[in-house]
């Protein structure tokens, strides 16, 4: 497979995963938000913010699983199969969502998030085949790129909602089915086949229990990186989260009201993506904490700031975020490549859906009291990771890459 196959068939797996994962985001506010009551933002009688709340968690629970898994197992049997079943099963579970919402019933629809989620943490999988076949500039700009199409995805998924909702709530979900099948449609005939895993007797469970990515927390470095990451993809994730909900409480928008917002995020997010796979003279982790600042103070404009001060500081979110995820991942795709690729990019990703999970139960309690809490903890715990970041830039620079510890990893 040449390079612009190689980008492009992960560029477009990416764009239409994260389309199907983000349908959600401007649907579900309004449904918990409504003042009738009903048997699904009503469910055994519990406050609708806590079912929002927990509704928004077991989605990003599946995407810790299968983060952990799905790279490591690809490290094992392949990208290609790994990429052609998870898709196929996402697309399953959007089935189900859009079941559940026309039952009203939310235990099936916690159920079919929790299982699209687990198959959707496939990102990790994507970004391993890009990292182990490029290198130096040329990963970079990969990397950006594929990062550039899942930010897109982000946009296609909310717009897709927020105007096809007119033709029925479950429209949006059957629209991510069909994406997923073409995406599936697209590895296969895009992605070569690999070498056949090793015949050493070892079962694909005990593969994924002896080498799944949270084993890369045994080594110093990975820990760090791992801290660093939690804290900032929190304050990420967050914000992700809980924006929307405070666009219903302070504009009194609707889904078609977020998904303009969103639409203007995720459009500035897309284009710095593709701006951010150049060479920077900047050594990556100082350029790392200036971007976590940057996203910190975005985070803040949110929660501190009135609706119009908010919705600019919502939009240019997008700036930082992007040029940040380039830099770390390109960072540490060279700096820890001997521990796997698969291995290493499934930790990235487990720590955002790790996030994900943390702040959606912080906020579900929180948002009882005001939504701009969360928000304000998250602007905190970003501006914490950047301050991290230049104290271990300082360290690192006193210590060899992590190759002999890899080796070890890997025995």
């Amino acid at each position: 497979m040449n390079q612009f196959l190689l980008i492009a068939a992960t560029c477009l797996l990416g764009l239409l995963s994260t389309t199907g994962a983000s349908l959600p985001y401007p649907i579900l506010p309004p449904l918990f938000a409504a003042e009738a009551p009903n048997a699904f933002n009503n469910f055994l009688g519990l406050p609708p913010k806590l079912l929002f709340g927990i509704a928004l968690t077991v989605n990003p629970i599946g995407l810790v699983i299968g983060s952990a898994l799905l790279g490591p197992l690809s490290d094992r049997y392949g990208r290609r199969p790994i990429l052609l079943a998870t898709a196929l099963g996402a697309a399953a579970g959007h089935a189900l969502t859009a079941l559940a919402l026309v039952m009203q019933s939310y235990p099936l629809f916690i159920l079919a998030r929790f299982g699209t989620g687990l198959l959707e943490g496939n990102g990790a999988v994507a970004r391993a085949l890009v990292a182990e076949k490029l290198e130096g500039p040329q990963r970079l700009r990969a990397l950006s790129l594929v990062n550039g199409s899942l930010h897109l995805g982000w946009l296609v998924g909310p717009v897709l909602a927020g105007f096809t909702l007119g033709f029925g709530i479950t429209v949006p979900f059957w629209v991510a089915v069909a994406a997923l099948i073409l995406a599936a449609a697209l590895v296969a005939f895009t992605v070569p086949r690999a070498a056949a895993a090793p015949n050493d007797g070892a079962s694909w469970w005990q593969v994924a229990r002896k080498h799944h990515a949270m084993n890369l927390l045994r080594f110093p470095e990975l820990r760090t990186l791992f801290i660093v990451q939690l804290a900032l993809t929190c304050g990420i994730t967050g914000f992700y989260e809980y924006y929307p909900l405070w666009l219903v409480e302070q504009g009194g928008y609707d889904a078609r009201g977020i998904a303009t917002i969103n639409m203007a995020m995720c459009a500035i997010m897309t284009l710095a993506a593709i701006i951010a796979g150049r060479q920077s003279r900047m050594e990556p982790l100082h350029r790392a904490s200036w971007l976590a600042f940057g996203l910190a103070a975005a985070v803040a404009g949110v929660a501190l700031g009135n609706l119009w001060v908010g919705m600019i500081a919502i939009c240019l979110f997008g700036l930082p975020n992007a040029f940040y995820n380039a830099t770390v991942q390109s960072w540490a795709a060279d700096r820890f490549a001997a521990h796997g690729q698969g291995s290493v990019m499934g930790l990235l990703s487990m720590t955002f859906c790790f996030a994900n999970i943390v702040m959606a139960a912080i906020g579900s309690v929180l948002t009882l009291v005001d939504t701009r809490l969360i928000l304000l903890l998250g602007a905190v715990l970003a501006a914490w990771a950047g301050w991290r970041l230049r104290g271990w830039r300082k360290e690192l620079a006193l210590q060899p890459a992590p190759r002999a510890q890899a080796e070890g990893a890997r025995a």
